[in-house]
């Protein structure tokens, strides 16, 4: 068996063991995926022996590390610095795994406060082979009533800062921790940031958006996102520096809405700073209007 299916199949069976802790008993498969997995695994040729080196004193053996129990993989929280096993999927496959998770997750319930105050479930939007996806903490009022992460003012905003990289929403991903916009009760308007444990339940459909789409760079939009997705405070102080999230470059930033909020010329040019970093990441053309944009406007 070769490692890389050996790996596979280790990161597959960690996977399931998550759901069971989860309490999930049924998880749906394709027709394709099950298919696929009746085949035989590849068996890799048998290499030739290699040649005897010289005799020579042998260097102390270190004892290697031993796997961790099952208990500790249900107990140990998920890091983000671990590149999960992604195998590269074709058009036709991400297409159908990223149906199948999004009507997984149009009728999920697992928060029923949200559920039962949602007008829409915001599952995401996009291209599913984008290089780039941003993502942000929860839907507002304007995305729960039309079912699209960031079409509000803020995603106005957002879909400028797209366009003025030379891109379109069409050729990026965009989508949220929270699929479903936090509950106010008591409240005619207004938002309120997620929980915590919002954020833990319900981040899984995110890791597989990502997974599906394996984009080359991440864009973290605000501090909440920041805190979900790295369990790292202080959006001013983070904003700007590469992290990695799931084997990914990780770039946090502003959320759109803050910059509505502000005054300050400058804090919209540390966004487009945080923005050509991700294009020069993506070996983007960038011009010298762009490298300048912001500056002859005194920001």
């Amino acid at each position: 068996m070769s490692t890389a299916y050996q790996q596979l199949l280790d990161a597959t069976l960690r996977h399931l063991e998550d759901l069971q802790g989860r309490g999930v008993r049924f998880v749906p498969v394709s027709a394709v995926t099950l298919a696929n997995l009746a085949q035989a695994p590849p068996v890799p040729a048998t290499p030739p022996a290699p040649a005897m080196p010289p005799t020579r004193p042998a260097p102390p053996v270190r004892a290697a590390a031993q796997a961790p129990a099952p208990t500790e993989l249900f107990a140990a929280p998920a890091s983000a610095a671990v590149t999960p096993v992604r195998p590269s999927l074709d058009p036709a496959a991400k297409a159908e795994a990223m149906r199948e998770l999004r009507e997984r997750a149009l009728v999920c319930v697992k928060c029923p406060n949200l559920a039962s105050a949602r007008k829409n479930v915001v599952f995401g939007v996009g291209n599913f082979h984008a290089q780039l996806m941003f993502v942000g903490e929860a839907p507002g009022a304007d995305e729960d009533a039309q079912g699209e992460p960031f079409v509000g003012p803020a995603g106005q905003l957002l879909t400028k800062i797209i366009q003025t990289m030379g891109l379109s929403r069409e050729q990026v991903y965009i989508a949220n921790i929270l699929k479903c916009r936090p509950d106010t009760p008591g409240q005619s308007f207004g938002n309120r940031k997620p929980t915590p444990d919002e954020m833990k339940t319900c981040i899984p459909y995110l890791h597989s958006q990502i997974d599906i789409i394996q984009p080359r760079v991440l864009v973290a939009l605000g501090g909440v996102a920041i805190e979900g997705l790295l369990g790292k405070s202080g959006i001013t102080r983070l904003r700007g520096q590469w992290e990695t999230y799931r084997g990914i470059p990780l770039m946090p930033t502003f959320h759109p809405s803050y910059l509505l909020r502000s005054t300050s010329p400058r804090d919209k040019r540390l966004v487009w700073e945080d923005m050509l970093q991700v294009m020069e990441r993506l070996e983007m053309p960038i011009s010298e209007k762009m490298r300048g944009f912001f500056l002859s406007r005194g920001g």
